[in-house]
C-alpha cells in the first residue's frame, strides 16, 4: 500500500461528541495502516448563541494521538481563507470533509473550493446526513453549495447516497456502514452498574442514550413505557436540547415518575459504559434518523437494540436477530419491548450481536477509502 498524506476536516479534541468521536477513530485506523494523517478542526465550531447544550468542549477527555488543527472559525470567512490558503502548502492526496449539518456548508465549503485543490485529488464528503432533520430556511442552498465542492462522497446509510444523488446527478457515492465505535471502555458488571448508578437491581432496565431532541422520539419511548410491565424501568443519560420540561410533564402525565431516571447531561466518554452495562436493551425511537451512532456504542457493548423503520436504521438492525425494527408509535414500541422480556430474548439477541458486529469496523472502513482512490 503507497504511503497517503490525508487531512480529515470536521470537529475534533478538545470538542465532545459523537462527530468528533468518530473522526477519530477513522483518522486512528487509517494511521495505523501506515498513512501520514493530520485532523483540521474548529477554533469555534457554534457561536454560543446556537449551541443548545451546556459545552462544546470535551473537559474530561485524554487527546488522541493525533495532529489536530483548529484552524476553521465557522462564521469568520478570513478564517476560511487562511485555511484554504495552509491546505494547499500541505501537498496532500487525500481530504476527507466531514458533513452533518448545513449550518457548516458555507465555512467548510468554501475552505475547499478556495483551496482549488477540486482537480487536483480527491475530495471526499463523508456525509452523515444530507437533509437535515430539522429543517430550516436555506438548507438546500447551503448543503447544495458544500456538496458542489466535493469530486466524491462516502455515506454510512443508503438512504443518504439516495440525498445526495438529488443534489448531484451522477454522483460518485460509496457506501459503508457505521463502523463500532472502539473507545468506551469494557463491557461492566450489570449489577454493579445498576448500583454505580443509585437504581435498584432488582428491576430491567431500557436504555435511551444521546442528547434530546423532538426527532429522537423520547415522548414515544415514554408513553411505551406506560403499556410495559412496572418492573421494567427507563434510564434517559443525555444532554436536553430543547426543554426539559416538557418531558417531566409527561411523565408525571402518565404516572411514571418512579419509573423513569434521567441523567440529564453530556455523559463523559469513561462513564458511557456504566449506562450500557446497566441495560437490558438500547432503544432508539427516532422520528426521522439516517444512520445512529449510538446503535454503534450498542454493538460495542454487545446490547440488543430496538430501532424505529426510519432512515437507515434497518440497516444494521436485523429484526429479530439483534433485536426489533418497528413502527414510529408507541403501541408497536411497547409490543417489541413486552415480547423480549416475555420471551427473555436477551442472551440470544446478545449472542447475535457479538456476531454480527464483527462487519463493523474502522479498519475496514479505512481500507475501503484507499482502495477507493
Amino acid at each position: 500500500m503507497i504511503k497517503k498524506k490525508i487531512i480529515i476536516i470536521g470537529p475534533a479534541f478538545p470538542l465532545r461528541g459523537g462527530i468528533a468521536d468518530s473522526n477519530h477513530s477513522l483518522a486512528l485506523a487509517l494511521k495505523e495502516q501506515g498513512h501520514d494523517v493530520r485532523m483540521l478542526s474548529f477554533s469555534l465550531q457554534y457561536p454560543s448563541i446556537l449551541f443548545p447544550g451546556k459545552s462544546q468542549y470535551d473537559t474530561a477527555g485524554l487527546k488522541p494521538q493525533l495532529e489536530i488543527y483548529t484552524f476553521i472559525n465557522s462564521v469568520n470567512p478570513l478564517s476560511w481563507i487562511k485555511t484554504a490558503w495552509w491546505l494547499r502548502s500541505q501537498k496532500v492526496d487525500l481530504i476527507i470533509t466531514r458533513f452533518w449539518l448545513p449550518f457548516m456548508a458555507a465555512s467548510l465549503g468554501s475552505i475547499l473550493r478556495l483551496s482549488g485543490l477540486k482537480k487536483n485529488i480527491p475530495l471526499i464528503a463523508l456525509c452523515d446526513n444530507v437533509i437535515p432533520h430539522e429543517k430550516r430556511f436555506g438548507d438546500f442552498f447551503l448543503t447544495n453549495f458544500f456538496l458542489k465542492s466535493n469530486n466524491r462522497f462516502l455515506v454510512m446509510s443508503k438512504s443518504v447516497g439516495v440525498d445526495i444523488t438529488s443534489f448531484i446527478e451522477n454522483a460518485s457515492v460509496d457506501y459503508h456502514p457505521h463502523p463500532v465505535y472502539d473507545q468506551f471502555g469494557e463491557l461492566l458488571a450489570k449489577k454493579k452498574s445498576i448500583e454505580t448508578l443509585g437504581l435498584n437491581v432488582t428491576k430491567k432496565y431500557i436504555l435511551f442514550f444521546g442528547f434530546i431532541r423532538k426527532y429522537k422520539g423520547l415522548d414515544l419511548l415514554l408513553n411505551a413505557m406506560a403499556q410495559i410491565p412496572t418492573d421494567i424501568e427507563l434510564i434517559v443519560a443525555g444532554e436536553f436540547y430543547e426543554s426539559e420540561l416538557n418531558y417531566r410533564n409527561l411523565v408525571t402525565q402518565l404516572s411514571i415518575e418512579k419509573r423513569v431516571h434521567f441523567f440529564a447531561d453530556f455523559i463523559p466518554q469513561d462513564k458511557v459504559n456504566l449506562f450500557f452495562s446497566a441495560c437490558d436493551i438500547v432503544v432508539q425511537p427516532y422520528r426521522t434518523a439516517t444512520q445512529s451512532g449510538v446503535a454503534q456504542i450498542s454493538y460495542h457493548f454487545n446490547k440488543p437494540i430496538l430501532v424505529t423503520n426510519v432512515g437507515g436504521l434497518p440497516e444494521v438492525v436485523p429484526h429479530n436477530k439483534v433485536g426489533y425494527v418497528v413502527e414510529v408509535n408507541p403501541d408497536a414500541i411497547s409490543t417489541a419491548l413486552n415480547e423480549f422480556y416475555d420471551n427473555d430474548l436477551e442472551a440470544e439477541f446478545t449472542a447475535n450481536v457479538k456476531e454480527e458486529k464483527k462487519k463493523y469496523s474502522w479498519s475496514n472502513m479505512a481500507t475501503q477509502i484507499i482502495n477507493t482512490l
